[in-house]
């Protein structure tokens, strides 16, 4: 009996071992991804406990009540502005869409309840629809185009108000009004929007096909596109979604001020960025919590009220402690990432 030479495997056959994990690797990771994750919210408890045991004024349910009514406005943006991140994206026009979003919810408000929201709604959510198509569709850098958003809003903000001269006021006997300063079960009305909205959001972020693309995108855009992710979709949604939070964020905060007040929303942008970076959300994209985006703004709230406490400090102090903290969330950031990469 014959063997054809071409039947035998003349290659000897070798069996390579599975890499063994170094010992701790995955231990390791585990709390790298944690301090990444918590690293914000285990900040905050900290930040409460030693302002609660310095200042007797600080867990006062007045002072509690006002820090929560304050951040829900700043928290809606940032909610937006999660969304946008974690596409490795950026958004500077929501602080002139929070501005333009309270004059027109203001204005309309003469009209009544559905005019003071929907108008504000429409007009910024119009603004960041325009906003994705031209980043998504004409490939242009988010930085620019959002940064001419900025510029635009607040030209629309000024002619709507003659040059800023104008004020627009919001009845106090009217629902809207009850909107920004009502109650519910003694918490504040906004803030009840505020934790609907980002329930909501964190559902869509972390549950859905949708919050799926939004990773996506933000990993690998490349990637995402070859796996059939709708990614100039995605893109659109997210920046669209940016301008109606923004949008609604002003419509409540003028409710809450029975005014539409034109000076506010400068540097809104970068307060929201920032709780965004130090709730654990990668500037890069892939990676980031709705969960962590409040909390990154509620400890800017604490930072800010803790200043105030001091009273011998002014407010251009929380503008540096918070820019010193978030230079110290992006360094952290980034080493842990690098370390997770390693193990």
């Amino acid at each position: 009996m014959t063997t054809d030479v071409d039947d035998v495997d003349t290659v000897p056959r070798t069996t390579t071992a599975p890499e063994e994990e170094p010992p701790g690797a995955g231990r390791s990771e585990r709390i790298s991804a944690l301090a990444q994750q918590h690293g914000a919210l285990v900040t905050l408890v900290v930040a409460m406990t030693v302002a609660s045991l310095s200042f007797d004024t600080f867990l006062t349910g007045a002072n509690l009540e006002n820090m929560a009514v304050s951040s829900a406005f700043l928290a809606v943006v940032a909610l937006g502005m999660t969304f946008v991140i974690v596409t490795g994206g950026i958004d500077l026009s929501v602080g002139s869409l929070f501005a333009l979003g309270g004059v027109l919810a203001a204005w309309g408000s003469q009209y009544g309840t559905a005019v003071a929201l929907l108008l504000p709604l429409a007009v910024c959510g119009l603004i960041g629809l325009v906003n994705g198509v031209l980043i998504a569709r004409s490939r242009l850098a988010p930085f620019i185009v959002t940064l001419a958003a900025m510029l635009g809003a607040r030209g629309i903000l000024l002619s709507v108000t003659d040059e800023g001269s104008r004020t627009y006021l919001v009845d106090k006997e009217s629902f809207f009004a009850t909107l920004g300063q009502g109650t519910l079960l003694g918490v504040g009305v906004p803030v009840w929007i505020t934790v609907a909205l980002f329930v909501l959001g964190a559902v869509v972020l972390r549950r859905t096909r949708f919050g799926q693309y939004v990773y996506a995108v933000g990993g690998n855009e490349d990637a995402a596109a070859l796996m059939g992710a709708p990614v100039a979709r995605t893109k659109i949604v997210v920046y669209t979604l940016s301008g109606l939070c923004a949008g609604l964020a002003g419509a409540l905060n003028a409710a809450w001020l029975v005014s539409g007040v034109t000076i506010l929303g400068s540097g809104m942008e970068l307060e929201a960025i920032s709780a965004v970076v130090i709730g654990g959300t990668l500037l890069t994209g892939g990676f980031g919590f709705i969960s962590g985006s409040l909390v990154g703004v509620l400890l800017l709230k604490v930072i800010q009220n803790v200043i105030n406490q001091i009273g011998s400090l002014d407010s251009a102090y929380q503008q540096v402690v918070s820019g010193a903290f978030l230079a110290v969330v992006v360094i952290a950031q980034t080493w842990l990432g690098r370390r997770r990469r390693v193990l």
